[in-house]
């Protein structure tokens, strides 16, 4: 099996901190993507170029303390691809691109941190102009190559993918236009969401984010936020998943798939 992770860490010294390395010993992904570093080089040099044996690859945001991706892996990749293209968003460091090519396949694995609206309309417009101009390098990559997107991509797609949907049709992160647009690169640029592929139908399990506000994650109060985002093929390849809540590394939950495939 491959075995697959993606965690938002919502800053990777606080996550260290918290246990995630030892989790990461004992749980033995050969590949995590990790969102929201939130750190530079030199705060990555001396301590955390590898986690429990797996190497990492970075790619930083200018702005320090912010976001920020990264691919750890226990296979050496062929390519590593820093940024998609976009100089708003790759400044924001939200796009690590880890290819293995093999005979058998050309495959990559996507860490991806979609932006966030909720504080503000700016910063809103500023999510819109991501999606617009990531769905077409999505559609371009998937023309060339096999993928996993892994990431925190910020949308909820359905009501059975938050507590509380009634209540969060006018917020960021279950618009109208946000879950029209995962729609839309489900159905016609033809990914698909492997956790729904697993798990149809589950509500209060399916979650991986819990606001810091009041009691959210005592009482479970979530949203699916975190993704694994494929080409059909490989997705056809997922066997199992795992949303891990033993322990709190961050606000959110590491979200695992086995693949049945090898590098």
């Amino acid at each position: 099996m491959f075995k697959l992770t993606s965690l938002n860490l919502n800053g990777i010294r606080s996550a260290t901190t918290k246990g995630l390395e030892k989790w990461l010993a004992a749980h033995r992904p050969d590949c995590i993507c990790v969102q929201e570093v939130k750190a530079q080089a030199p705060d990555v040099s001396g301590r955390f170029e590898e986690l429990a044996g797996l190497k990492g690859h970075f790619h930083y945001a200018q702005k320090k303390g912010y976001s920020g991706t990264a691919v750890y892996t226990r296979h050496e990749p062929s390519e590593v691809v820093i940024g998609f293209g976009s100089r708003e968003f790759d400044d924001e460091g939200r796009f690590t691109e880890l290819r293995f090519d093999t005979p058998q396949r050309k495959f990559s694995v996507l860490s991806v941190y979609f932006p966030s609206g909720s504080s503000g309309p700016e910063r809103q417009e500023a999510k819109y102009r991501f999606l617009d101009a990531f769905y077409p390098h999505l559609q371009a990559l998937k023309g060339s190559r096999e993928f996993i997107l892994c990431g925190d991509v910020n949308i909820a797609h359905q009501q059975k993918d938050l507590k509380n949907w009634r209540s969060n049709q006018k917020n960021s992160g279950f618009l109208p236009e946000e879950r029209a647009w995962m729609t839309k690169l489900l159905d016609e640029a033809g990914l698909v969401d492997v956790y729904r592929r697993l798990q149809p139908d589950t509500t209060d399990t399916c979650y991986t984010w819990w606001s810091n506000r009041g009691q959210a994650y005592a009482n479970n109060v979530g949203w699916r936020l975190d993704y694994h985002l494929a080409t059909p093929a490989l997705a056809a390849l997922a066997r199992s998943e795992s949303i891990y809540k033993g322990e709190k590394f961050s606000d959110h939950a590491p979200i695992t798939i086995d693949y049945e495939f090898k590098l």
